[in-house]
């Protein structure tokens, strides 16, 4: 079965509590303290495995809970951490944080590996409390609570191109005649229940990887039938290939059909409407020779005024496939070729709001914000992202900073400076 989204609940282990011991050997009745320290609490890692392709397992299983450290023992003797829990997930997983929905962690491209929660730190033991006032101290340090979370998972598919179009429109057929895919087709509506990848090779030697994304319907970005579900899978290719029902059998407007897809794709994510992109207008084999030019005429039209080519090809009869082909590849071969990786958004250990922070009033017109909360903040930031920048702004809002600027008397246009950063400021529209 194919699963492509699943919520999870994941925790640490807890780290041991120091112990309280004293040694007692013989004719030493009176030792001093021994109690030895706890043990660290497993940290939870999410890891790729290149042999899985579904989040299947994450619907059976839904709690993930690391080892917990080891108690210290007498004589000095230390814990046993626990161990790690590492969870294995198909390559192109997202996983995001269930409550904000911001990415903790894209396991694509390099990221292969990754540390999401840490385990508590063991406790201290009573043998480091001895002092020459307290020598017989008889409290250790609990050790430190894990971290837990629940997460959403998502898998995007990673293929260099995405195969789009309306129920029944053929993609299965061209998908099993260009690929080494075989995914099952029928002649009636969704089909395709799962993203299908297969790898098209070319005579000259050259491959590329392509995902059948299953059949849209109006409404999909706002999670109409499968919608979302699917919409997801697009997000990583680097191009488009809009397949069209060209012959209208089933009473369908070619023209109307692109129209009603580049919206959906619009409601989902503005970006995707930017991605390059070809079609192939399908099932011409049902079209009388001479009259597919002025079937294909206002297609063509709103192909051209999008700067969009278009190919008449037949899945069923392989009419005009293989140029579609070497079009699509020449099209795939301009394009970078890098993974789309989603930037990390969110760390658990976000900083305390009591950690210190301090504003200083304007020199020569200069704010100046800085301390232990900025500089941890700026930290783990990427202000060079938008999504990055966008989360320093609501830091600086939320965390009161910004009405600490304007009882200060700034005004727009002054400038903040923190840690090597200058900004300037404007009031919220």
């Amino acid at each position: 079965m194919f699963v492509d989204y699943a919520k999870i609940f994941i925790k640490s282990g807890k780290g041991g509590d120091g112990h309280v011991s004293f040694r007692r050997e013989l004719y030493v009745p009176d030792g001093g303290p021994d109690g030895g320290d706890g043990g660290k609490g497993g940290d939870i890692i999410f890891q790729v495995d290149k042999g899985l392709n579904t989040l299947a397992d994450f619907k059976h299983k839904r709690k993930y809970v690391a080892e917990s450290g080891q108690e210290g023992g007498k004589r000095r003797c230390h814990g046993a951490s626990g161990k790690d829990l590492v969870i294995k997930v198909p390559e192109g997983t997202v996983i995001r944080d269930a409550d904000s929905g911001k990415v903790i962690a894209d396991m694509s491209g390099d990221n292969t590996r990754e540390t999401v929660l840490l385990g508590g730190r063991g406790g201290i033991g009573n043998m480091h409390y001895a002092t020459a006032v307290m020598q017989a101290p008889k409290y250790a340090k609990p050790g430190k609570p894990g971290q837990e979370l629940y997460v959403i998972l998502e898998l995007k598919s990673i293929a260099d191109v995405g195969l789009i179009g309306y129920p029944n429109v053929g993609k299965s057929t061209f998908l099993s005649v260009t690929t080494n895919a075989r995914p099952k087709i029928a002649n009636y509506h969704f089909t395709t229940l799962s993203p299908n990848l297969g790898c098209v090779e070319l005579p000259d030697g050259e491959s590329f990887v392509i995902a059948d994304i299953p059949g849209l319907i109006d409404g999909a970005a706002n999670g109409l039938g499968l919608g979302i579900t699917f919409l997801r899978h697009i997000e990583r290719t680097k191009l488009l290939v809009h397949l069209i029902d060209a012959s209208g059998i089933e009473g369908r407007d070619p023209a109307e059909d692109f129209d009603n897809i580049q919206k959906e794709l619009e409601a989902y994510d503005k970006a995707l409407i930017k991605l390059p992109a070809i079609i192939g207008a399908n099932k011409i084999d049902l079209i009388p020779a001479d009259e597919r030019e002025s079937r294909l005429a206002a297609l063509r039209k709103k192909a051209e005024a999008s700067g969009i080519g278009l190919y008449p090809i037949s899945a069923a009869t392989g009419e005009g496939i293989k140029e579609f082909l070497y079009a699509i590849n020449e099209l795939r071969k301009t394009l970078p070729d890098k993974v789309t990786v989603f930037e990390k958004e969110f760390i658990f250990e976000q900083p305390s709001p009591d950690l210190p922070y301090e504003v200083t009033s304007p020199e020569s017109g200069v704010f100046v914000v800085e301390g232990p909360l900025i500089e941890k903040m700026l930290g783990y930031t990427n202000l060079e992202s938008e999504r990055g920048f966008a989360f320093f702004q609501k830091f600086i809002k939320e965390r009161g900073i910004a009405d600490d600027l304007k009882s200060l008397g700034i005004a727009e246009g002054d400038t903040v400076r923190m840690y090597g950063h200058e900004f300037d400021y404007y009031e919220d529209e």
